[in-house]
């Protein structure tokens, strides 16, 4: 599993494009953002630069 901290996430609609956008790349990953802490959990997907790219290209800052 992937856990990953993330800025600028902020709504529903946030946490939407952060999914669609990990699952553009690992269909069937699935996604837990918790809008709170920023904290991003992907299970399914063992490629955490290309998490990070699809994240960051979705318009929004990983970090670490």
């Amino acid at each position: 599993m992937l856990s990953l901290q993330v800025e600028g996430m902020s709504c529903g609609h946030c946490v939407k494009a952060v999914t669609e956008a990990v699952q553009e790349i690992s269909p069937g990953a699935k996604v837990d953002v918790d809008l709170t802490t920023g904290k991003v959990q992907v299970d399914g997907a063992d490629d955490a630069a290309a998490v990070s790219h699809a994240i960051t290209e979705a318009g929004y800052t990983v970090k670490g």
